[in-house]
């Protein structure tokens, strides 16, 4: 896994690098593990923008992840290892003894060949599934359950891990990517090791035109605009926000300020929240 970049023979190609995929085994997906998934585009059931930015972009079909590791104490053998549109990581497909084929996501250093296992006994090996109870302190682990059973929601994007760091009566303590700290149940799964295609951070998309493909459309600075179209539009020149702080275009506070409901049930569970980080873009500009 790692870089590929370009010669500068245009504007675009100075800047572009992409994934070389050498990790990629397999570049047909598994026909029985896809499915046709309607994508909104921003809009919502009259057609009317409710999230901007959003549009066009290349077809895509859906590959049907296994987020749930419930099939228990069946080895698993990984057949290939695949890329897939809809995730910055890669995903792995499983042969089971049994016959059942699935996806998973792509544990880094695991390997065509290798075999994986979900279950309270698992051997303590990248891929293999446990109960955050039966994981030993210290332990990298990604994919984690937040309510067993129900699969897993977090820690799921390339080259993101979370760590064990203490245990006690029903609640196991995990530090996140965030930077957070939070307790989560002791019988909910994670699965060992750290999310694969690390190097997806470091990619620069090098023309607007990748992100359209991506179903990403143009960005427009708020001050650049009229005012009619946004609270921080008109003024001659560069003019400033003419706001005590910045504001989203229907006048809500924004850029920095807390959007977080302050009676969420979730809060006391949280030992310590994520590493506070800068909204703005480069160069301080505002949405």
């Amino acid at each position: 896994m790692g870089t590929r970049s370009y010669r500068p023979y245009t504007p675009s190609t100075r800047q572009c690098t992409v994934s070389d995929f050498s990790e990629i085994t397999k570049t047909e997906p598994e026909k029985s593990l896809t499915t046709f998934v309607h994508r909104a585009k921003g809009r919502n059931n009259r057609g009317v923008i409710t999230s901007r930015r959003r549009g066009g972009g290349h077809k895509r079909l859906y590959r049907i992840i296994d987020f749930k590791r419930d099939k228990l104490n069946i080895p698993a053998k990984v057949a290939a290892i695949e890329y897939d549109p809809n995730r910055n990581a890669r995903i792995a497909l499983l042969y089971y003894q049994d016959g059942e084929k699935r996806y998973i996501i792509h544990p880094a250093g695991l390997k065509v060949g290798a075999t994986v296992i979900a279950g309270p006994e698992s051997p303590f090996e990248d891929g293999n599934a446990l109960p955050l109870a039966n994981i030993p302190l210290g332990t990298t682990v990604h994919n984690v359950e937040l309510t067993a059973g129900k699969g897993a929601q977090i820690v799921r994007a390339a080259g993101a891990s979370a760590q064990v760091v203490a245990k006690e009566g029903d609640y196991v303590t995990l530090k996140l990517p965030s930077g957070e700290v939070r307790l989560i149940r002791r019988e909910c799964y994670a699965t060992l090791g750290q999310v694969g295609n690390a190097e997806a951070r470091n990619l620069s998309a090098g023309k607007a035109g990748r992100n359209r493909w991506k179903g990403r459309r143009p960005k427009v600075r708020g001050s650049v605009m009229n005012p009619v179209d946004h609270p921080h539009g008109g003024g001659e020149g560069r003019a400033p926000i003419g706001r005590a702080g910045p504001v989203t275009p229907w006048g809500k506070p924004t850029l920095g300020a807390k959007t977080r409901k302050p009676k969420k049930p979730s809060s006391s569970l949280i030992i310590r929240r994520r590493r506070k980080s800068s909204k703005r873009g480069r160069g301080g500009r505002e949405s």
